[in-house]
């Protein structure tokens, strides 16, 4: 299966002054496949270092000795390492500093041979490293759960990628591609964009066959657990895991996760989590402009899961015919999927990050769903299950933010159009202008070209 992250490591390959690269991202995510499906298509060999697999292998990364840790993996694997002809992937390279310090060393004395590694708790070990990453000697990336739009590629669904490319509002989108798109999107809110997940169901076509490999990717979570100290400490993150897994996009309060435990016990729990890359904090921003992060608030968030198809496993959501199901949990769904959507935009190189606005006054009950920032311009983003929906935080956003365009996500056509909205915001009244991109939630990979398409024609 396809990965865009391909696109990344192909230009990495091509730079002459790249350094060691450094893959961060949730476990089985799809790094170890991506990274050797990569080396078999642009390298004559390369040779695969799996520490956790082989932990005597850490001794050879004790030196730090680039020419003589290369020397000793030629002769253990009986194959040679050569500069620009073989790539040296390091894999779950956390369970040894002494090999993520050598990295430095690689870019140092061998710039040119070709160095990747990665860990599927790798932030873990760089937080507690107690000689940091030297700067300016590694490059990093940031590795997701397959979007939408790989799982298209990978049901070999090359047409409707092709016309979702190619979509512009004056073009418009035909109900039956739009009724298919919304069909293949239901099958991915449920399957999940776990690789394993996604090939299983290419292969067989058993849906339930589904379920039993979520079940086992979110237990093989549990004994990483096992790490992280007392029975104690993994209870909390089992019950952190549940509860944001169960309320994917809620308003973290400590109380509600595990109301027995003090608050700083379930935050430490949550800090884990995001450090294992299993949830990801949505903060709250009430920027004015940008950047979001200026006036962000760490201490209120919402948590989005690792990926959606693991979430409706923790909430026991039978995968029996996702074109019919109805949940009470429809809302919560399409708010997780559009972040996970939205969290691949980013650049894989930038360490990625997404937030939201509420009103933080008593009794105030506004809050937009996501805030994006496009070209040094906010867009309020409000995701809808169905095709209705009110909008009447975003009108109170874009009034007191002083803003002009929006962004809505639902499941009916796409639209374009400007509107005129009267607005009470506490005190204050007025009337607002503003521009509405309407979409569909399978467009959301869309959102940056057609936003440009939008500025190119206004300007």
């Amino acid at each position: 299966m396809k990965r865009d992250i391909t696109q990344l490591f192909i230009e990495w390959k091509n730079r002459k002054n790249r350094k060691p690269l450094l893959i961060r991202g949730a476990r089985q995510v799809g790094k170890t496949y991506a990274v050797e499906d990569f080396a078999r298509q642009y390298y004559a060999n390369y040779v695969k270092v799996n520490l956790e697999e082989k932990p005597g292998l850490k001794r050879l990364f004790v030196n730090m000795d680039p020419k003589l840790i290369t020397e000793e993996l030629s002769v253990v694997y009986n194959t040679d390492i050569s500069p620009g002809q073989t790539l040296l992937f390091i894999d779950e390279i956390q369970v040894s500093p002494e090999a993520l310090l050598s990295l430095r060393y690689f870019f140092e004395q061998m710039p040119e041979l070709h160095v990747i590694a990665a860990g599927s708790l790798l932030d873990h070990t760089l937080n507690e490293m107690e000689t940091p990453m030297p700067v300016g000697r590694v490059e990093f990336c940031h590795m997701h759960p397959m979007s939408f739009m790989e799982f298209l590629q990978a049901l070999g669904e090359d047409k409707l990628i092709d016309y979702i490319e190619r979509y512009s509002f004056d073009k418009g989108i035909g109900q039956a591609i739009h009724e298919k798109a919304l069909n293949l999107l239901r099958y991915y809110l449920f399957i999940g964009g776990m690789p394993e997940a996604i090939s299983n169901y290419i292969e067989y076509q058993k849906l339930n066959e589904i379920e039993r490999i979520q079940s086992t990717i979110l237990t093989s979570f549990q004994y990483d657990f096992a790490k992280y100290g007392s029975r104690s400490q993994q209870q909390h993150l089992m019950n952190a895991m549940k509860y944001v897994g169960q309320h994917p996009c809620s308003r973290i309060k400590y109380v509600k996760i595990d109301p027995d435990s003090r608050a700083a016990t379930v935050k430490e729990a949550l800090h884990k989590l995001v450090l294992s890359r299993i949830i990801h904090r949505v903060r709250h921003s009430s920027s004015p402009g940008v950047p979001l992060s200026k006036h962000s608030r760490d201490d209120i968030f919402k948590a989005l899961f690792l990926d959606i198809g693991l979430s409706n496993s923790l909430n026991h959501i039978q995968l029996t015919d996702p074109t019919k199901i109805l949940t009470i949990n429809e809302g919560s769904m399409a708010e997780q999927f559009a972040g996970q959507e939205l969290l691949t935009l980013q650049a894989p190189y930038s360490d990625p990050d997404l937030y939201y606005w509420t009103r933080l006054e008593k009794s105030a009950d506004a809050e937009v769903d996501f805030l994006l920032q496009h070209n040094n311009t906010i867009y309020p983003v409000e995701v809808k299950a169905g095709k209705m929906g009110k909008l009447k935080s975003l009108h109170v956003y874009l009034f007191e933010k002083k803003l002009a365009t929006a962004i809505r996500l639902n499941t009916d056509l796409p639209s374009l159009g400007n509107f005129s909205v009267k607005v009470r915001s506490g005190n204050q009244e007025g009337e607002i202008q503003y521009k509405l991109l309407s979409l569909p939630l399978y467009l959301i990979s869309q959102i940056p070209r057609l936003l440009d398409s939008v500025q190119q024609d206004a300007g």
